[in-house]
């Protein structure tokens, strides 16, 4: 693991919460944030790095620390977003040094913690098509995670084989179908263009002239 991460991973095993992030549940909150269908700002969601209950105010007894903190975080944040936007997500994982397992579940709660931010957007987003299977899957495997899938041991399983491709992939997609939206977005706003009044149409001002011998 690089130098950063490590300092970034004791830097928040030491913030004075009662349950402080892992590393790789940071990881995947700054997945859900970009991945998100709407923005959120900066300072809603530090605020649930570092702790809520200290009312926003940062943990950090030298205003340099907080700095280094807030960069860290977000020059991670801005990392995983080029990875995403070139189809190569890279999650930081835990692994079990007793048998060599995956523990793919922390990340997915911190991505979880991400969508509780914004639950109703995420919800609105599973109305549309390319959106709707990316998301479903990714419900199943948070409920795995939480020990609360239907599914039966067998299918758990089968799924815990390959978790770990399965959350790439439903992340790389859930991310295109959001670049998908904004641009969809953004190209019916510019084909709404304002409606202009005509020399000899009446004048907006309400005079009740026409607009070539009024404010024209």
């Amino acid at each position: 693991m690089p130098s950063r991460f490590r300092r970034l991973d004791g830097a928040l095993a030491d913030l004075p919460v009662e349950e402080p992030m892992l590393l790789t549940e940071l990881d995947g909150f700054l997945t859900g944030l970009i991945v998100c269908p709407e923005a959120i700002p900066v300072d809603a969601w530090m605020t649930v790095i570092w702790g809520v209950e200290i009312d926003g105010v940062p943990p950090f007894e030298d205003p340099l620390d907080v700095q280094w903190f807030v960069r860290a975080v977000t020059a991670r944040r801005d990392e995983i977003a080029r990875d995403l936007s070139r189809g190569k997500l890279q999650p930081i994982l835990d692994i079990d040094e007793r048998d060599g397992d995956v523990l793919w579940e922390f990340w997915i709660d911190g991505f979880s913690d991400a969508i509780a931010l914004r639950p109703d957007a995420w919800e609105a987003a599973a109305a549309d098509s390319e959106w709707a299977d990316p998301w479903r899957r990714l419900l199943a495997l948070i409920a795995i995670a939480r020990d609360e899938s239907d599914l039966d041991s067998v299918e758990i399983n089968a799924f815990q084989d390959r978790a770990v491709a399965e959350l790439t992939n439903t992340i790389q997609r859930l991310h295109a179908a959001r670049a998908h939206r904004r641009e969809t977005t953004a190209n019916a706003m510019e084909t709404v263009a304002p409606t202009k009044t005509g020399r000899n149409d009446p004048c907006p001002c309400g005079s009740g002239k026409k607009r070539k011998h009024c404010c024209a």
